[in-house]
C-alpha cells in the first residue's frame, strides 16, 4: 500500500492553513515558544505513530513470522468466539483476558524489541514540522483516506494546543478561539474530519479486530498509549495552570512522568505504561470543561488510531485496506455509533484514571477501580443474560 502521493505537500499546506485561519487571536507556534520540548515531542509522536503502523505491517508480512501469526490468529479467534460465562469461569477472580493481551511478551518478541528500540530513538530525535505533517501520508500501512483523516486531525490538535499555550489570551478568549478552530476543522475539509459527536467505545473495544494491537504488539501498544497520555496530560497541565494559578508551571511534572513511563529503549520501566487508551475526561478533564467538543474530537481521533492499529496488527486479514477505510467512515459519519454525553463520560472513566496512565498533576499510586473495564462488562453481561 503506497501513500507517497503527488501533492502531499500541497494538501498539508491547505489543511494547516485552513485550520489556522480561524484563530487569528492565537499565535501559530505558541506551544513551541512556551514549551519547546513538548512541541518537539508532539512532532516525534506523529513520526513514531506512522512508524508503528509500518513496523506492524512489515512484521505481519515477514515470512519468518508466518507460524507465529497463525497461532496468534487462532488464539484471537478463540477469544472472540468464547462465551463470556466461559471466560469468567476460566479466570475466577481475575480479569478475563488472554495472557498475551496483558503480557509484555508478544508472539514476535525479538522483532518487537528491535522495533521498540528504533521507536525510542525516534522519540529522542528532533523532527521538523514538515516531517510530522507528512508522516501519515508517507506511511505504507495506511490508506490514502485514513492518512488524510489523521493528518487533518493533527492540524486541528496543533491549533488547539497553540491556543491554550498562548500567554496573551485569557481563558474566555481561548474558548472562543477553540470554537472557531472547530468550525474551521469541520468545514475546511469535511470529507476528512471526524465527528464531533461522541462515539461508542465499542467502535474500538468490540470491533472484529479488537485486541489485535495489545495481543500482537504489547510493547508498541504501551508506547502508543504512553504518547497519547502525554499529549492529553500536558494540555491538562497547561490549562489548569491558567484556571488555577497554584498549578502553574506543571508541564515539567507531566514531562518527567512521561519519561518515567517511557522507560528504556526496550520498554523496561518501573512505571507501567497505560493499559487502557487515555481519554480526555480521565486525563485532561480541564480540556473537557473548557472545550468539550474539542475534547470529543481528540478522543474520536485517538479511538480511530487505536482501531487502525488493531486492524494493522491483526494477523492475516483479507482486504485490509477496505476494512481500514470502512472503519474510518464510522468515525466520520455523524449518525453511526453515536452515544449521548453521559455514556461518553462513563465509557471514558470506566477504564480508570490509573489504567489510562494516571493523572497529569495529582498522585494516584494504584488503580481506583476494583475491576477492570473488561471484568465489569463481562459481569454486566452475565447479569443481563442470566436465565430467570
Amino acid at each position: 500500500m503506497n501513500n507517497r502521493l503527488n501533492g502531499v505537500n500541497k494538501f498539508t499546506a491547505v489543511v494547516v492553513a485552513g485550520v489556522l485561519s480561524a484563530t487569528a487571536m492565537a499565535q501559530s507556534g505558541s506551544l513551541r515558544s512556551e514549551y519547546p520540548e513538548l512541541a518537539g515531542l508532539n512532532n516525534a509522536f506523529d513520526v513514531a505513530l506512522a512508524e508503528i503502523f509500518d513496523t506492524m505491517a512489515s512484521i505481519n508480512a515477514d515470512p519468518t513470522t508466518q507460524e507465529a501469526r497463525k497461532e496468534l490468529r487462532m488464539e484471537l479467534d478463540m477469544m472472540a468466539n468464547t462465551d463470556m460465562h466461559e471466560m469468567m469461569a476460566s479466570s475466577p477472580g481475575q480479569d478475563a483476558q488472554m495472557d498475551m493481551s496483558t503480557s509484555m511478551t508478544g508472539p514476535y518478541p525479538e522483532s518487537e524489541i528491535q522495533a521498540r528500540a528504533l521507536l525510542y530513538d525516534l522519540l529522542r530525535t528532533d523532527h521538523s514540522d514538515a516531517d510530522a505533517e507528512q508522516a501519515f501520508a508517507n506511511s505504507d500501512a495506511l490508506t490514502r483516506h485514513s492518512a488524510r483523516v489523521l493528518q487533518h486531525g493533527r492540524g486541528f490538535e496543533k491549533v488547539v494546543w497553540d491556543i491554550f499555550a498562548e500567554s496573551s489570551m485569557n481563558i474566555y478568549q481561548k474558548r472562543i478561539a477553540v470554537d472557531e478552530a472547530i468550525e474551521e476543522y469541520r468545514t475546511s475539509d469535511p470529507r476528512h474530519a471526524v465527528s464531533l459527536t461522541p462515539k461508542s467505545a465499542d467502535l474500538y473495544l468490540a470491533h472484529p479486530y479488537a485486541n489485535g494491537l495489545k495481543s500482537a504488539f504489547p510493547r508498541l501498544s504501551g508506547l502508543m498509549w504512553t504518547n497519547q497520555w502525554l499529549q492529553l496530560a500536558s494540555l491538562e497541565a497547561i490549562i489548569i495552570g491558567q484556571v488555577d494559578p497554584q498549578f502553574a508551571g506543571s508541564v515539567p511534572t507531566t514531562l518527567e512522568r512521561y519519561r518515567s513511563k517511557l522507560g528504556s529503549d526496550t520498554g523496561m520501566t518501573m512505571f507501567p505504561p497505560p493499559s487502557e487508551m487515555p481519554s480526555a475526561p480521565a486525563i485532561a478533564p480541564q480540556l473537557y470543561s473548557q472545550a468539550p467538543q474539542a475534547a470529543i474530537i481528540v478522543d474520536n481521533l485517538n479511538m480511530l488510531e487505536a482501531a487502525l492499529a488493531d486492524i494493522i496488527a491483526y494477523p492475516d486479514v483479507d482486504e485490509r485496506e477496505a476494512i481500514i477505510d470502512e472503519v474510518v467512515e464510522q468515525y466520520i459519519n455523524d449518525e453511526l455509533y453515536v452515544v449521548d454525553t453521559m455514556d461518553y463520560l462513563l465509557n471514558a472513566l470506566r477504564g480508570g484514571i490509573f489504567n489510562q496512565g494516571g493523572p497529569a498533576i495529582g498522585e494516584l499510586g494504584q488503580s481506583e477501580r476494583n475491576r477492570s473495564r473488561s471484568a465489569m462488562e463481562m459481569q454486566h453481561s452475565m447479569i443481563m443474560t442470566a436465565p430467570n
